[in-house]
């Protein structure tokens, strides 16, 4: 009698089981998806006029070379308050690398070195956020340049506090670096150059971005 008592019990207790989890399954189908509108609240247009990207290298191991890449443009993905929210998709236009010497940069946009005719852009895709101390994170994600695709991760102070305008319209800013090898990105002089240190593998770069909501 007790054998058929707890083989009851036992049927009951499933069955309240199977029910609670299909009502489970239920509430969690019947849960809507973030809206469009709701994910398009937290995109931010980079603000080309306002941010730069700066690069600086050394040459003949005894001086620097500093220079700027081309328009910056892209979009931010932020909440406005946790960056672990931030995600990044920016392309930066390599046809308006500045050295300051044109000889120079004409030969650095050839087919000798970044062969901006056929690669006119470099690309950063970001692809999680990493904790880097307080008042900044670190943003990894692939970086493609020259055809070659790379994780990389970009040191970032900020983001600052969110500027409201008096249009009404938002700003926000944040620095980034890091330094790349362009050896890994396929970016070599000839075997003469490449033969001396004339230019050090090693390339400092720092990403300035203003962007807007």
């Amino acid at each position: 009698m007790r054998g058929r008592i707890s083989e009851g019990i036992e049927q009951i207790v499933l069955t309240a089981a199977i029910a609670a989890i299909f009502a489970a399954a239920s509430v969690f189908a019947q849960a809507p998806a973030p809206s469009s509108a709701a994910r398009s609240q937290n995109v931010w247009q980079v603000d080309s006029s306002h941010t730069s990207a700066q690069f600086s290298v050394k040459h003949l191991l005894v001086s620097t070379v500093r220079g700027t890449l081309g328009k910056v443009s892209g979009t931010i993905h932020y909440d406005g308050n946790s960056v672990e929210s931030i995600t990044a998709d920016i392309s930066i236009d390599v046809n308006g690398i500045n050295t300051g010497q044109e000889n120079r940069d004409r030969d650095l946009r050839s087919d000798s070195f970044f062969d901006v005719a056929k690669y006119p852009a470099v690309t950063f895709k970001s692809k999680r956020v990493e904790a880097a101390g307080e008042g900044g994170f670190r943003l990894v994600g692939d970086l493609t340049m020259h055809g070659v695709t790379k994780e990389i991760a970009l040191d970032v102070d900020g983001p600052s506090p969110i500027l409201k305008q008096p249009n009404g319209g938002l700003k926000i800013g944040a620095s980034a670096t890091t330094k790349l090898n362009r050896k890994d990105f396929g970016l070599l002089y000839n075997k003469m150059v490449e033969a001396a240190p004339v230019v050090s593998d090693d390339v400092q770069v720092q990403i300035d971005i203003e962007a807007n909501k």
